[in-house]
């Protein structure tokens, strides 16, 4: 494993470059407030947080990464278009030892800009390719705004779509209700107990429940009941979008097809394909570029629409270098506001592990 002075010494060579495109240097506090941050990071960064008690700032804690006080600080008082980078150390529980360390440094390059987003993804892809062309690593892609479209676009409850698009980043329970919405699995003996009315009604109140928030959330359980299954065409077109894994193009021909079937994906695989021409603008063989439909779903919950990743050969290893779109996440930070964004990290330790930029 690197030392931290080696690592040190990478992040300093990537933030220069990252500056010399024109980024402003960014920084900010090693300590981060936990209450408003750590609910925007999802499931696995909110496990792994380092948090502890200020007595007089409140919930703290170490920071997990950069990306969120970037977007932060840029909706309080940025200007537009805007580019950031930054270096510096962030702080993650690990559950076993080995190559995921609970402390390390990360290089970022942040893109503020509405003018095109495809050509922004495009070139922070780019930018990172070029910078990690030595370590000969393999590049994956993705796109969470094709999925977050064909959930969308479900002939079903509009309760149903939310419920999915939320577990989007959680597998596992994502496709245990697309099972369930779609008539593959029964109905949950205790629902049918509840919706039957085995289930006492005179229990005790118990949290911060009402008698009218019970009401209603037996309502909406009645209203689902009731609902028609998600066809099996609906089904089976979103099964094969979540299996999705081929060469860009080719990817993108499968996607046209669905999306014949499924037009609320169209506008989704419009964007893709002007992202593909932007890509090959700056050099990038789009043909020998992986494309995973699923990609991105086990990340950080506040990407929204393009992903990738860079990986060096070992599979135990963590990704070199990982990024993505996060529009949503400039809109609830800027309370209304929002501007498309779009960025990455390099991990400068793994970069020295695998012999460095030279």
């Amino acid at each position: 494993m690197a030392t931290k002075a080696a690592a040190r010494a990478v992040a300093e060579t990537l933030f220069a470059a990252f500056l010399a495109e024109g980024a402003a240097a960014f920084e900010t506090d090693i300590l981060q407030p936990a209450d408003t941050l750590l609910d925007l990071y999802g499931e696995d960064i909110r496990a792994r947080a380092y948090v502890t008690q200020d007595p007089i700032r409140g919930e703290m804690m170490l920071r997990p990464d950069f990306t969120v006080p970037v977007v932060e600080a840029h909706m309080r008082h940025g200007a537009e278009p805007a580019r950031y980078a930054y270096m510096g150390e962030v702080f993650r529980k690990q559950e076993h030892r080995g190559p995921r360390a609970p402390e390390y440094f990360q290089a970022g390059y942040e893109v503020f800009d509405r003018s095109n987003p495809t050509t922004a993804d495009a070139e922070v892809f780019a930018l990172f390719s070029s910078l990690l062309r030595p370590l000969a690593l393999r590049a994956a892609t993705g796109d969470l705004g094709i999925l977050m479209a064909a959930v969308a676009g479900l002939s079903t409850l509009p309760s149903r779509k939310a419920a999915l698009l939320r577990h989007v980043w959680r597998p596992r329970r994502f496709r245990a209700l697309l099972d369930r919405f779609g008539g593959r699995t029964p109905v949950p003996e205790n629902r049918r107990e509840l919706l039957a009315g085995g289930v006492a009604r005179a229990a005790p109140l118990i949290g911060l429940r009402t008698e009218a928030d019970i009401a209603a959330r037996l309502a909406a359980l009645a209203d689902d009941a009731a609902a028609p299954p998600v066809s099996g065409e609906e089904v089976d077109l979103l099964d094969a979008i979540l299996d999705l894994a081929a060469k860009a193009p080719v990817a993108l021909a499968r996607l046209r097809d669905y999306a014949g079937h499924l037009p609320a994906i169209a506008p989704a695989v419009a964007r893709m394909e002007a992202r593909l021409d932007a890509l090959a603008d700056r050099g990038i063989d789009v043909s020998a570029l992986d494309f995973e439909a699923s990609h991105g779903r086990t990340t950080l919950e506040y990407y929204d629409g393009f992903v990738f990743s860079f990986h060096a050969a070992d599979p135990a290893l963590p990704p070199v270098a990982s990024g993505g779109r996060y529009d949503a996440l400039t809109a609830v930070l800027g309370k209304g506001r929002s501007i498309p964004a779009v960025g990455g990290i390099i991990r400068p330790g793994l970069v020295a592990d695998l012999g460095g930029l030279a």
